[in-house]
C-alpha cells in the first residue's frame, strides 16, 4: 500500500470544514482530493498540518504536523505550497503551488535552499499558472492539474429555463481588479437601469456607489452561495494576473451563472468565448457584452443551456485520475 502524505499549514481545519465560509479554496482543494484518494484501496492518505485533534475522516487521517517525522516515512509526499514542510527524507516529492511566484519572491520566502535539497516536481492549476511559472522554480519538473468546483456545486438543482432578475456578481477579492468593474458599472447601469450588483467586503461603499445599486455581500455558507448564485443573470470578473485558476468562476460556471471577462490571468481558461460566456478586450467591450445578456433573455438562455449541458464534465474523481497519472501511480479500483 502506497502512503501518500499532504502537508500544509495555513490553519486548523480538516476535512469536516469544507464547507465552512472561513475554508479558502486551497483548502477545499486539498480536502475533495484527499477525500476522493481515500475511496482507492491501494493509498493510505495523511495530511498533516495545524490540526490540533487526531481525526480520521472518510479513511483519510489528520494530523498535527509535529507528528510527521514520527511517522511511517512516506512514498510521496505533495507540500501545499511550501517547501520547507519537506520531511528530510527520501520519496517522491511534489510542490503544489497556488500562485504566480517570482524568483525574487521564491528566493525571500527562504524556498531556495529547501528547493535544491527536495528537487520537487512543481503541480500547477493551469495553462496560464504553466506559463508563468519561471524555468528556474521549476527546474525539476512541472505539470497541470487543473481542478474542479466542489460537488455541492455541480450537484446543485438548477433551472435551465429560469430567468433571474438583472443581478449582476462580483464575488473575488476586491484587489483582483475591482476597480475594472466599477468602471464598467457606470456604463451598464446607463443601459440596465433596473441592474443591481453585488460585491465582495471588505470595502467601503460610498453614497454614489449606493446609488448605483452596487450593495456588499453577505460572505455567509456555501449553501447560501449557492442560492445566491440562482439569483444572479451575470458574473463580471475581468481577471487578475495573480489568479492561477478561479474557482470562483468556475463555481459560477457550475452554477450556469454566464461570465463576461477581460481574460486576465487564468480567466481566459475558464470561459469559452461566444459560447458560456465573453472574453472582452476592454472595459468598453465588457460593458457591451454585459448589457446584451441583461437585456436579451433569450441571449441568456442560450448561454445557460450550453453551461447547463456542460455541467460535470470536470469532476474531482476526473482530478484524482489525472493526480495519479502525475505520480505514475496504478490502482485497482
Amino acid at each position: 500500500m502506497k502512503k501518500i502524505y499532504f502537508l500544509e499549514k495555513s490553519y486548523i481545519f480538516d476535512a469536516s470544514n469544507i464547507n465552512d465560509n472561513e475554508t479558502s479554496g486551497s483548502d477545499r482543494i486539498l480536502i475533495n482530493i484527499v477525500n476522493e484518494l481515500s475511496k482507492y484501496k491501494d493509498f493510505d492518505v495523511k495530511v498533516f498540518n495545524k490540526t490540533t485533534n487526531y481525526k480520521k475522516i472518510n479513511n483519510v487521517e489528520w494530523n498535527n504536523l509535529s507528528v510527521l517525522n514520527g511517522s511511517p516515512k512516506a512514498d510521496i509526499v505533495i507540500a501545499w505550497s511550501d517547501i520547507n514542510l519537506f520531511p528530510n527524507y527520501k520519496c517522491e516529492k511534489y510542490l503544489w503551488s497556488h500562485s504566480v511566484q517570482s524568483i525574487e519572491k521564491f528566493i525571500r520566502k527562504k524556498q531556495l535552499f529547501p528547493f535544491l535539497k527536495h528537487k520537487p516536481k512543481i503541480i500547477l492549476e493551469g495553462d496560464y499558472h504553466y506559463n508563468n511559472r519561471s524555468f528556474f522554480t521549476s527546474l525539476f519538473g512541472k505539470e497541470i492539474l487543473k481542478v474542479s468546483a466542489d460537488y455541492e456545486f455541480i450537484n446543485a438543482e438548477v433551472d435551465r429555463n429560469y430567468v433571474p432578475p438583472k443581478n449582476v456578481i462580483f464575488n473575488t477579492r476586491p484587489d483582483r481588479n475591482l476597480n475594472l468593474v466599477l468602471k464598467t458599472w457606470e456604463k451598464i447601469k446607463k443601459s440596465v437601469p433596473k441592474a443591481t450588483l453585488y460585491i465582495n467586503p471588505p470595502f467601503e461603499l460610498t453614497d454614489n456607489l449606493r446609488q448605483m445599486d452596487i450593495h456588499l455581500r453577505s460572505k455567509n455558507s456555501k449553501n447560501d452561495l449557492i442560492n445566491e448564485l440562482k439569483s444572479m443573470k451575470l458574473m463580471i470578473n475581468p481577471g487578475h494576473k495573480g489568479e492561477v485558476f478561479c474557482l470562483v468562476a468556475e463555481e459560477g460556471k457550475a452554477m450556469c451563472v454566464p461570465i463576461v471577462t477581460l481574460g486576465i490571468g487564468s480567466l481566459f481558461e475558464r470561459v469559452e468565448n461566444n459560447k458560456t460566456g465573453y472574453i472582452c478586450d476592454d472595459i468598453n467591450n465588457l460593458a457591451e457584452k454585459s448589457i446584451e445578456i441583461l437585456n436579451n433573455d433569450d441571449l441568456y438562455l442560450k448561454i445557460k443551456s450550453t453551461l447547463y449541458d456542460r455541467r460535470g464534465s470536470r469532476q474531482y474523481f476526473n482530478v484524482v485520475k489525472d493526480l495519479l497519472k502525475i505520480l505514475k501511480l496504478t490502482s485497482n479500483e
